[in-house]
């Protein structure tokens, strides 16, 4: 995996993940301390590699170090949570597993 940067661009809604070879985003909306995660997506040629997997795990990181309730409404971060429990205290009382 190459070197990563991560930012959250606020212009964009979007918590990005940068590589020389590309950015991977994941966009959201926010209601107060609700974070909605609705849509993660990463160029082709990075697909496969972890860079999706990373961008959610440093994205609920953030999240959580700010406070803020994940609604996962993204399929793939639904999958990544499902398969990571440790991330269930920060998860909206309304998200089942």
């Amino acid at each position: 995996m190459e070197k990563t940067t991560f930012k959250v661009n606020e212009d964009e809604k979007q918590f990005e993940l940068h590589t020389k070879s590309g950015i991977s985003f994941l966009e959201f909306h926010r209601e107060g301390e609700k974070i909605y995660l609705t849509h993660t997506e990463t160029p082709h040629e990075l697909r496969g590699k972890g860079y999706a997997a990373e961008l959610v795990k440093q994205t609920l990181q953030c999240a959580k170090d700010n406070g803020l309730t994940v609604v996962p409404s993204c399929s793939y971060v639904a999958h990544y949570v499902n398969e990571h429990p440790e991330w269930n205290d920060i998860l909206s009382a309304g998200y089942q597993m």
